[in-house]
């Protein structure tokens, strides 16, 4: 088994603080606003609230690291992990370019991680466990495509690529 951390690049540092300055502002704004109309009392506190909620819901989502074991690739999560099998792996790539030009279908874009569900017309549709895009490592499988961030994707691909 062998673990690799999941290092946060600058652009996701940037957008992480600035996000989370801005969802703390607009809490802070609305809620120093509550006693202001109190027959919406109830509306502004869930309205200071949400975008507090934003972050922790991001939060939950982020990507702390991966480990490679003999059967498996996993994704560590805060509360869980993502788990696909390295049976199924056909092939394991640096790319730093990965995610230029990809569209989010579904996801997080930069508040703890990139992650969730995206397009490119370099790879199609895959699925993003990032936290430095400049340390993508494109892993095909039988049936998906995954892009993560590994501290070393060096080492990440020689662990994950099957000996023959």
């Amino acid at each position: 088994m062998k673990s690799y951390s999941a290092p946060w690049g600058k652009l996701l540092i940037g957008l992480t603080a600035f996000s989370t300055l801005i969802c703390v502002g607009v809490s802070v704004g609305v809620g120093l606003n509550v006693r202001s109309i109190p027959e919406t009392e109830g509306v502004v506190r869930a309205a200071a609230a949400l975008p507090m909620l934003v972050v922790v819901i991001a939060a939950l989502f982020m990507v702390r690291g991966y480990v490679v074991t003999a059967d498996e690739i996993v994704v560590q999560r805060p509360l869980w992990s993502s788990r696909f099998e390295r049976a199924r792996l056909q092939s394991a790539a640096i790319d730093p370019d990965a995610l230029r030009g990809s569209i989010r279908l579904f996801g997080n874009g930069g508040l703890f991680s990139f992650t969730g569900w995206f397009r490119s017309p370099q790879l199609g549709r895959y699925r993003a466990y990032v936290t430095d895009p400049s340390r993508t490592v494109i892993l095909r499988f039988a049936d998906r495509i995954i892009v993560v961030s590994p501290s070393d994707p060096a080492a990440f691909v020689r662990d994950v690529t099957p000996r023959g």
